[in-house]
């Protein structure tokens, strides 16, 4: 990787909020700091821009090499970490309820990916596309963690900031993409309320106080449909569900909402993996637990392609349904060889067999914010 390839800096406020003030701090060529914050705040600019380039082949946030600025120690006690459109910037924390954002890297990731999606996208920050942009930043922040920790959808615990919190907040993080709603609850912060269903969806004013249609609460839903397709794929998350929502992000617009979003995934799924794979049976049951249906996509349909992946069996997936449909077709051309002998002989004359089906083939998998709060 070229040096300005996605060159990380890093800066101390010095507890101020006036950035042009801060102090440089580290940089690529410098030693790593005495101060904790700058180190972690530059090991995870690093793994989040590593993880764009090793699993999203993207060349940093623009994918043109854009540097990466972070801020450390902004304000006194501040209790949030946030993209502000052209660097990262992260609060120490009051130490009562919250501490230092830089302790969390799935929160460094969340903060980049707004980033990532306001040039591949410019998913608009307000109401559903708002929603989708929060959720985009969750799921990819928690892929840049489980890449990291080379860990399975399995074995991942699906938490976004579970190191935010003091011991004293009875919390398990800002939210769970596994369980939406069940983060927290408690008396400081009340309980956690993401829905995990279009039945549940929330609708708040599109006002600062409203958080801007529930961006923060109403992708609670579109989280746990990747969770959900991450599980039903099995493996590795940032593999082929990573890619599948990775392109949809990138076949999406300004105003994309759930619905549009969840269709695109589908056909992304389908072209990636092939019409009625593993992948593209994961991503359909996942968005249908959570109330949406893909569009032109029929109840018979469904079953029938269930069925067609059912016969697989055990983990094999279509590989195992490959081979049951090749002995089917084995068995079936010899009753159809036997049949035009009996014909032939009744007719006096050969009849010719039709062509064989072609077999199908699998792609191989490869490892491959503005100012949104997080």
């Amino acid at each position: 990787m070229a040096p300005t390839d996605g060159r990380r800096s890093i800066f101390d406020c010095q507890n101020s909020t006036w950035l042009p003030d801060a102090v440089l701090v580290r940089t690529e060529q410098g030693e790593a700091s005495a101060d904790i914050s700058v180190n972690r705040a530059f090991d995870g600019l690093g793994t989040t821009r590593a993880f764009y380039r090793e699993v999203l082949d993207r060349n940093s946030i623009d994918d043109h090499g854009m540097r990466l600025d972070g801020y450390v120690h902004y304000g006194a006690s501040y209790n949030n970490a946030f993209w502000d459109g052209q660097q990262m910037v992260f609060g120490d924390g009051d130490g009562v309820m919250f501490t230092d954002f830089t302790s969390s890297l799935d929160v460094i990731g969340h903060e980049l990916t707004h980033g990532m999606t306001e040039h591949v996208a410019g998913l608009e920050y307000r109401n559903q596309s708002g929603a989708l942009n929060e959720s985009m930043s969750d799921v990819f922040g928690s892929l840049v963690k489980q890449w990291s920790l080379e860990q399975t959808a399995e074995a991942a615990d699906w938490l976004i900031g579970a190191e935010v919190f003091t011991p004293g907040i009875e919390a398990d993080a800002l939210r769970s993409m596994k369980a939406p709603g069940t983060a927290y609850d408690n008396a400081t912060f009340g309980k956690d309320p993401q829905p995990d269903h279009m039945s549940k969806f929330v609708h708040l004013p599109d006002t600062e106080e409203g958080d801007n249609g529930g961006v923060h609460i109403n992708s609670g839903i579109p989280n746990k449909a990747f969770y959900l397709t991450a599980t039903g794929v099995g493996g590795f998350a940032w593999e082929a569900p990573a890619l599948i929502w990775y392109e949809a992000l990138k076949a999406s617009g300004p105003t994309t909402e759930f619905q549009e979003f969840a269709d695109k995934t589908y056909l992304m799924a389908g072209e990636l993996y092939r019409t009625g794979s593993v992948e593209q049976q994961a991503v359909l049951a996942a968005w249908r637990e959570v109330g949406i249906r893909i569009s032109g996509v029929t109840a018979a349909q469904r079953r029938g392609r269930r069925r067609a992946t059912i016969i697989g069996d055990d983990n094999s997936h279509e590989g195992d349904t490959l081979a049951v449909l090749a002995r089917q077709i084995e068995t079936l051309s010899s009753q159809v060889t036997a049949l035009t002998k009996e014909v032939g002989t009744l007719k006096g004359k050969r009849v010719a067999t039709g062509p064989g089906l072609p077999a199908s083939s699998r792609p191989g998998n490869s490892r491959s914010a503005r100012s949104e709060n997080s």
